[in-house]
């Protein structure tokens, strides 16, 4: 299984997708109906898609799994199959989580890869939920979809479903919406080239550069101006089946950081206003 894309719910489909196309660095990958599809340079054949609404919101996160994964999914879960009509097609299953969040499984389908470019993603790393009780969507997400737990903070718990560090992870809040979505770059020159490129462009890095602890990757967030934060990442760390799960006494920071550097500050204002508007459709 792998993270495929986030579908969106957004004001202004055609200013958003500018952004993406000239500035972040998406592909357009076509259009049905209300709805605009982007892709990155990997195989995928959309990682995001947008269709028009009066108001912002996330609308279902998707995976892509071989046939044997979506049988064990349909056999726990007892959802029915379902027709996907979106670049890729194929068949799959949505399965509701404890707080109306989405969850889209579609049989994998490749597409042709774009070429290399350190300029662009590759494909999504991760989404991560804000949630009212994350201790019931973490069980969920074990028990129902199949992830396993990697880490967890005082304030995060991370979930895997391939070697990844982590596909999907839950924030303990006070709502339940989008958090961020994670696009991988190539590497941490390209994660730093993008914060850059960003900047000049009129649209400052509200937190970072930086390096998480828990999947120990590269970061530098944004507010979308479409809405959602969104993140360049790199060099996520992958794990084996002997992985040790860490718990809050294994991430803990000196006063005032954040972050392995702790050279960045971060606008957690712009940030949570961002994540308070992406609530589920």
């Amino acid at each position: 299984m792998r993270l495929r894309a986030v579908e969106l719910k957004v004001v202004d489909v055609p200013k958003a997708a500018e952004f993406l196309e000239q500035v972040w660095g998406l592909h357009d990958a076509g259009s049905g109906g209300k709805t605009r599809f982007f892709r990155a340079t990997g195989d995928h054949p959309y990682v995001l898609s947008m269709t028009a609404s009066a108001e912002p919101a996330a609308e279902a996160v998707t995976f892509a799994c071989d046939p044997e994964e979506m049988e064990r999914l349909r056999r726990r879960t007892g959802a029915p199959t379902v027709q996907f009509d979106s670049p890729g097609g194929g068949s799959g299953v949505v399965v509701e989580g404890p707080e109306s969040q989405r969850y889209r499984f579609v049989v994998d389908s490749k597409a042709e890869a774009k070429p290399a470019d350190g300029e662009r993603p590759i494909q999504l790393s991760h989404v991560v939920l804000n949630t009212r009780d994350w201790e019931k969507c973490e069980r969920f997400a074990v028990e129902n979809l199949g992830f396993r737990v990697s880490d967890r903070t005082r304030l995060m718990r991370f979930l895997r479903c391939n070697r990844t560090h982590h596909a999907l992870a839950y924030v303990s809040s006070d709502v339940s919406s989008l958090n961020h979505v994670a696009f991988e770059m190539r590497d941490i020159d390209a994660v730093m080239n993008g914060i850059g490129r960003l900047r000049e462009a009129g649209h400052a890095c509200t937190w970072g550069p930086g390096r998480h602890g828990p999947g120990n990757n590269v970061f530098g967030y944004f507010v979308a101006p479409f809405g959602p934060v969104i993140e360049y990442t790199a060099e996520v760390e992958e794990v084996g089946d002997d992985h040790r799960v860490g718990g809050p006494e294994d991430w803990k920071w000196p006063p005032g950081r954040t972050d392995h550097w702790g050279i960045s500050t971060r606008d957690n204002a712009r940030m949570h206003a961002a994540e308070r508007a992406m609530t589920w459709s």
